[in-house]
């Protein structure tokens, strides 16, 4: 591995050893992990969505004709699927109550592929997300529930202000704007015939058909998202399914109107996606001088006491709890931005939603709601992000260096960030593996 000639300092022996494993993901892309993407179709719509499609209005499925002939065959496409419903434990009355009349929405075909052409920078949207009236609001909702925190909170062993910030986050605490008005089962339904990901969906309106089978949320409170997400902290049909719990002990599993049952079901998916109560998702850090960036690359753990033997520090001289916990390094704006070191809980948000900026929001709201205080470093003020274009622009020609960088598809996972990293390596740039403009332009010389 060649030696970086900017400010971070040439690969020591132990740097070497220490680095092997993640080097041999740098050197060699094919190697790296699979890509993370962002959650449904590039926006962020709760528990359980569904990776980035890849395709897009090039997509067979996509194209005018294709989509007219699927909505013709509306009808057939869902009589279709009764053996299906039935095999999951729905009735043939409920099956044909609900799908009798059941008509397309088509405008969520818009929906579908309409894509920001810039993305929002990190810091931007992180800052966007937790400002001071969220954390107001948050701390007003803790106060206002503190009986059913209390009792959730030691039934699953998960941190609440971890679930009031997935609460802010995900609908500003139940805001109806924030949770949508579209019909879940209409949704589900269109695009379980029409479009690119009818497996995907197929499974959600089965999914939305057993909650009407067993009354949880009734017809007309199953409102949210075109993509199907619903409620105060968004759950798509079949992450319903696999977390929502009674715990009004009602016999309904409702996380539309009832409070204990939203706050106990958002705690279960975070135990069940690994929440470890009394740990903190992550930390912020500072590096020290001369620090050799190669270090940033989530395919690269070790503990915190390794972390701090090389200079990683918290602000303000803090230490870390426990030397044993294991850290990956996170530059999510790059070497001029807020450094930090991710645990295990910062992973299982990721599980809701596969996006750094998102559990990023979430884990940095839970400690605003907690008292804590903003961000030591400053974010970079960039002057904007990357059009999915740049972005694909930026794959394309990767790829064409030979670098396995999965699909080019505007999505720059870790894969695509191994490959910056190599990239920046062999040509004596700071290795943070961050695409910015002035990445774009050195990959354009």
């Amino acid at each position: 591995m060649a030696s970086t000639t900017t400010k971070g300092t040439a690969v020591t022996g132990f740097l070497g050893a220490a680095l092997a494993l993640a080097a041999v993901a740098l050197i060699t892309p094919a190697s790296a992990q699979a890509q993370t993407t962002g959650s449904i179709f590039g926006g962020f719509t709760g528990f359980g969505a569904p990776q980035q499609p890849q395709g897009g209005v090039g997509h067979p499925e996509m194209r005018p004709e294709a989509i007219a002939a699927a909505q013709a065959n509306f009808g057939n496409c869902i009589a279709s699927m009764w053996p299906l419903a039935q095999s999951k434990g729905v009735s043939q009355r409920t099956f044909e109550r609900y799908t009798s009349a059941l008509e397309p929405d088509m405008k969520i075909m818009d929906f579908m592929d309409s894509q920001p052409e810039f993305s929002k920078p990190t810091g931007a949207y992180v800052t966007m997300l937790v400002s001071d009236w969220r954390v107001k609001k948050g701390r007003e909702i803790l106060a206002r529930y503190k009986p059913v925190f209390d009792q959730v909170e030691k039934a699953y062993r998960v941190d609440r202000y971890a679930v009031a910030a997935i609460w802010g986050i995900e609908s500003t605490y139940g805001d109806p704007k924030g949770i949508g008005n579209r019909n879940v089962l209409v949704s589900t339904a269109t695009l379980a015939c029409i479009g690119r990901r009818q497996d995907y969906f197929r499974d959600e309106f089965i999914a939305t058909l057993q909650i009407l089978e067993k009354d949880d949320v009734p017809y007309d409170h199953l409102k949210g998202s075109w993509a199907g997400a619903f409620g105060p902290t968004q759950f798509m049909p079949t992450s319903f399914q696999r977390f929502a719990v009674d715990f009004d002990r009602d016999g309904k599993r409702n996380v539309v109107d009832s409070i204990p049952d939203i706050i106990a079901s958002t705690a279960n998916n975070l135990k069940l996606d690994g929440w470890e109560f009394g740990k903190p998702w992550g930390y912020e850090v500072v590096l020290p001088q001369g620090f050799d960036y190669r270090y940033a690359n989530r395919t690269f753990k070790q503990s915190l006491g390794q972390w701090a033997s090389l200079g990683v520090t918290r602000p303000g001289g803090k230490g870390f709890a426990r030397a044993s916990d294991q850290a990956y390094l996170l530059l999510p704006a790059g070497a001029n931005g807020p450094a930090f070191l991710m645990m295990g809980n910062f992973n299982a948000i990721l599980k809701y939603n596969p996006a750094d900026a998102y559990a990023l929001a979430i884990g940095h709201l839970a400690d605003r709601l907690r008292g804590g205080g903003d961000f030591a470093q400053a974010w970079p003020k960039e002057e904007r992000g990357l059009s999915k274009a740049e972005r694909q622009e930026i794959q394309g020609r990767l790829a064409q260096m030979g670098y396995d960088i999965g699909n080019v598809d505007g999505i720059l996972g870790q894969k695509t960030k191994n490959a910056i990293q190599d990239f920046q390596v062999r040509r004596g740039l700071l290795p943070d593996g961050y695409p910015d403009l002035a990445f774009l332009e050195q990959l354009r010389r």
